[in-house]
């Protein structure tokens, strides 16, 4: 008897069958050399089939992230002072994305509620907020969204709603642009599966981002020898203006 009330203890401790996603990349690996102007990837998967459910159940949705490395940010203000603009304030930010885009299967505030975006930290101010952001004034958060305005317009930070497109219910896939000015390092996508708000399924894969070429011969060059660095600089700059007053004096003669 004992035996029998314990498996049932254990059967009612199981987690129920849930839905499940599988994902991929267009592409595992991005090269930046000198024609670079920017890509595109493509986030396709499919969800699996899942348990029988109510008829009156919500609908799935899907979520995909792209975030790039995570790198600290310096955010000023600036206000006039006897007709001069200076940083007036200041606020430190300890890691933000370099790079954050999001694509939804429809609008954002149906398909996430903001508890499970706290949890998963899946929106743009989740993510850099997620982090320990200053709080050493009070309007932090207006720095915050400053942050998030700049890197929109550049590009960097973006929401497209409806941006994910389902194939007959169980297929699914987005375009993610990448702009050219790409940081280097490993970049997340990150699959969700929503139902009523709630994340009820998620998946991750890596993009590796990195320079060719002669782009990654002058990084390197600058990052572990920044001496040969400077003095090639110098050379170049010095040989550059030689080599154009001696144009200039041959024309002229």
């Amino acid at each position: 008897m004992r035996a029998l009330a314990l498996g049932l203890v254990l059967l009612c401790a199981l987690p129920a069958a849930g839905q499940e996603i599988v994902a991929d990349l267009s592409q595992n690996r991005v090269s930046i050399d000198a024609t670079f102007d920017g890509s595109e990837i493509v986030v396709f998967g499919a969800i699996k089939p899942g348990p029988a459910l109510p008829a009156d159940t919500p609908p799935l949705d899907v979520i995909v992230t792209v975030s790039g490395p995570l790198e600290p940010v310096t955010v000023r203000k600036k206000n006039r002072i006897a007709g001069i603009w200076v940083n007036s304030e200041t606020v430190e930010i300890d890691a933000a994305p370099t790079l954050y885009k999001i694509a939804t299967s429809g609008p954002l505030r149906q398909v996430l509620s903001h508890t499970e975006d706290l949890r998963h930290s899946i929106t743009v101010p989740s993510a850099i907020r997620a982090v320990d952001a200053a709080q050493s004034m009070e309007d932090t958060p207006d720095f915050t969204d400053a942050l998030i305005r700049i890197r929109e317009d550049a590009g960097l930070y973006r929401l497209q709603e409806g941006g994910v497109r389902f194939a007959e219910q169980a297929l699914f896939s987005t375009t993610i642009s990448l702009p050219a000015n790409l940081v280097e390092g490993e970049y997340r996508a990150r699959i969700y599966l929503t139902r009523g708000g709630a994340v009820v399924a998620q998946y991750e894969r890596t993009l590796d981002v990195s320079k060719v070429g002669l782009e990654r011969f002058i990084y390197t060059l600058a990052h572990e020898q920044p001496l040969v660095y400077g003095l090639m600089s110098i050379a170049i700059a010095i040989a550059a203006g030689w080599g154009a007053s001696a144009l200039f004096r041959y024309i002229r003669g």
